[in-house]
């Protein structure tokens, strides 16, 4: 429950305050001084802010005669600012012996100094089961980068780094404890929490371990195909290798209830409507598609192509990121669909790439493959186009 006269002080994720229930906001934090006197100032609620080290976060480099007097008028104009936000009427900064302090008179609960609190008492604590209840605790608390918005500020941007350590440690020693206790439930929850506040760190491993411990095998294939998929489209990389050997024993560990054989082959069959072009497929079922090939490729007989289609720019540069991308890549990957045989396999490597298995087919018939998508993707006076990489796949035993 909180306190009504607390200020409550959120800075993972986007900078608040709250009193008495209320949110403090509106035009007084697009004040740059305001804001990050407040934030600096109530981080450090118990040891205060020298003065010299204040003038040095707020004024910089700036060229002021009277740095002095300059931080007396910030401080000045916040203590007003703060009175007409709904605040007690106190004295709220005070300046002692060279040092800036928040008053008492107002207690201030600030997240980052919950989650601190909380790291501690989890690393001091001796009891197993207070210790995973602590460091769970302490992973809720987290709840985005801190001050993320302000990472151009060096105090801000050291803080972050520190409090992102802290929260993969707790996160990992958590998951140790819940992993010994076959705790599934909750470590598929931290798993899920920990990818969507750190994203593209690898916490679907997690998830992913919970799923298969709990025999969900087919989430866990899904949730492995889909993190493969994201972190291709999103940041151009594959998940770690940690994540790789989960799924490697996803093979192992799946088991059916007891089927016949037809009842098999019907499951294994695609839905109506999903057959129509090349067959679309997320990167490990891509992946596993060429290993096949490959070996299939021993006995001969078989002429494969892999097929590199790449968006580029008016000056023939791969397209990274812009508002296009996106509709540009959707609108490829249909050209793409439509292009290539029924039994070609495409996959979408990353924004605005795609790779294509170009089955039984030669490389003059590759070339003509390019033709046509070109002529289902540019449209009229066009600029961005498609660049192409072409290679014989080989038998590599």
């Amino acid at each position: 429950m909180e306190q009504f006269e607390t200020l409550y002080v959120q800075m993972f994720g986007n900078f608040q305050m709250r009193y008495a229930g209320r949110p403090l906001t509106g035009e007084k934090l697009r004040d740059t001084y305001f804001t990050s006197l407040m934030q600096i100032l109530l981080h450090n609620v118990s040891d205060g802010v020298s003065r010299n080290y204040l003038e040095d976060v707020l004024l910089g480099d700036r060229d002021i005669e009277n740095r002095h007097q300059a931080l007396q008028t910030i401080v000045y104009k916040a203590k007003k600012k703060l009175k007409k936000m709904g605040l007690p009427d106190e004295n709220y900064i005070a300046l002692k012996k060279g040092v800036y302090y928040w008053t008492p008179a107002i207690p201030v609960s600030e997240d980052a100094a919950v989650f601190d609190g909380l790291y501690r008492q989890a690393k001091e604590s001796e009891s197993e089961e207070e210790q995973m209840e602590l460091y769970l605790e302490a992973c809720y608390k987290y709840r985005g980068e801190f001050l993320s918005t302000y990472t151009s500020v060096l105090w801000a941007s050291a803080e972050a780094r520190r409090y992102l350590k802290q929260f993969c440690e707790c996160a990992e020693n958590a998951a140790a404890i819940l992993r010994k206790r076959e705790d599934w439930d909750r470590l598929e929850k931290l798993g899920r929490y920990a990818s969507e506040t750190v994203p593209f760190s690898d916490w679907e491993g997690f998830t992913m371990e919970a799923l298969m411990e709990s025999g969900r095998y087919s989430e866990a294939s899904k949730l492995y195909a889909d993190t493969v998929d994201n972190y291709l489209k999103e940041r151009g990389v594959l998940p770690s290798a940690k994540i790789m050997e989960t799924m490697e024993k996803l093979g192992n560990q799946m088991q059916h209830s007891y089927e016949v054989l037809d009842q098999i082959q019907q499951h294994l069959m695609e839905e109506p409507g999903e057959g129509e072009g090349g067959y679309q497929c997320s990167y490990p079922v891509f992946r596993g598609i060429y290993q096949m090939i490959n070996r299939m490729m021993e006995r001969g007989g078989q002429s494969v192509y892999l097929m590199l289609c790449t968006l580029v720019d008016s000056k023939g540069n791969p397209m990274k990121e812009g508002e296009r991308l996106e509709e540009l890549s959707v609108r490829l990957g249909e050209a793409i669909r439509v292009s290539v045989r029924h039994g070609d396999i495409i996959n979408q490597y990353g924004s605005g790439q795609f790779l294509v298995l170009l089955i039984n087919t030669t490389r003059e018939d590759c070339d003509i493959i390019e033709d046509r998508i070109n002529r289902k993707f540019i449209i009229g006076r066009q600029r961005t186009g498609v660049e192409y990489h072409v290679n014989s796949v080989i038998c590599e035993a």
